[in-house]
């Protein structure tokens, strides 16, 4: 079902992984100490990417898709948590715009899936609430 609202979530973050893997290479080219990450980075981005497609497409089974989105939470932060450890580790100056930028990409997709976990949530609720006056 595209029409709900935590679809669209998840679109965005399936978009937003997208950018990040297919640009990776880049990150990888401005910083030197992130080539031995490079990798599991790159896996740890199509892994979030192939879940949230199984999320997706999981609408009949909310426990599952619930299931699915905290794993998907738990994965960026992971990612978000070694980006920082990587920035801060960092030689030289601090110049953001070309070290710490892609910092964001984990960070909107937390966001993004705490608010489609937070529809998932509200369906379920819906669908419970229906049940009772049956």
């Amino acid at each position: 079902m595209i029409q709900r609202i935590q679809s669209i979530y998840l679109i965005v973050i399936i978009i937003i992984n997208v950018v990040a893997s297919f640009f990776f290479k880049t990150i990888d080219q401005l910083v030197n100490i992130i080539e031995s990450f490079a990798f599991e980075y790159l896996v740890v981005f199509i892994l979030v990417i192939l879940l949230s497609f199984w999320t997706l497409f999981s609408y009949k089974n909310r426990s599952l898709q619930s299931k699915l989105g905290m794993t998907i939470f738990v994965l960026n932060s992971v990612v978000l948590g070694f980006l920082a450890y990587t920035l801060l580790t960092l030689p030289g100056e601090f110049n953001f715009s070309q070290k710490g930028i892609w910092i964001i990409i984990p960070f909107i997709s937390i966001v993004c899936i705490v608010l489609a976990l937070r529809g998932i949530k509200r369906d379920d609720e819906l669908v419970k609430s229906a049940d009772r006056f049956r």
